[in-house]
This record gives structure tokens, C-alpha cells and sequence, in this order.
């Protein structure tokens, strides 16, 4: 199976953990704050890396990181050369 369709079924599972929670808040308040935080925790901790994983296979991170190089990139200026180079 892909990970994208992996990811796709933690996200729907999630959110329907959430929704089934705050449904039946009024009668299992207990159960329904399992619910909620197993949906929240599926999507913050499972599905949201998983797709940052997927989405960032091979890119540099050293393109996206804020360091004077890019500064100067981001501003239109020559990088100046400096000793440490």
C-alpha cells in the first residue's frame, strides 16, 4: 500500500475518532475525551510527520534553512566571501 493512501486512512480515521467524540460527549464524557485525543494524537503525531516525510524526499534541507547565504539570496544581493568559506 502507498503511503499516501496511509496516511489518507490515519487522517479520515482521525477526524471521525474527533467528530464521534463530540457526539457523544453528553452521555460518555469519559469515552468521548478518549476519542478527541486519539483523533488529535493520530493526526499531530502519526499523519502529519508521515506526509512531511513523504512531501520531503529529496529535497536539500540546506535550500530551506534561514542562514546569511539565503538571507542575501532572499534579499537579491551577492553572498559575500568571507574567511570561513
Amino acid at each position: 500500500m502507498k503511503l499516501k493512501y496511509f496516511i489518507t486512512i490515519i487522517l479520515i480515521a482521525s477526524v471521525i475518532s474527533i467528530i464521534y467524540g463530540f457526539t457523544i460527549k453528553e452521555e460518555q464524557l469519559a469515552f468521548a475525551n478518549k476519542c478527541i485525543g486519539f483523533g488529535t494524537a493520530g493526526i499531530f503525531l502519526l499523519a502529519m510527520p508521515l506526509f512531511l516525510i513523504k512531501e520531503s524526499k529529496g529535497k536539500k534541507l540546506k535550500d530551506y534553512m534561514l542562514n546569511e547565504e539565503n538571507i542575501m539570496k532572499m534579499q537579491g544581493k551577492k553572498p559575500e566571501k568571507t574567511d570561513n568559506q
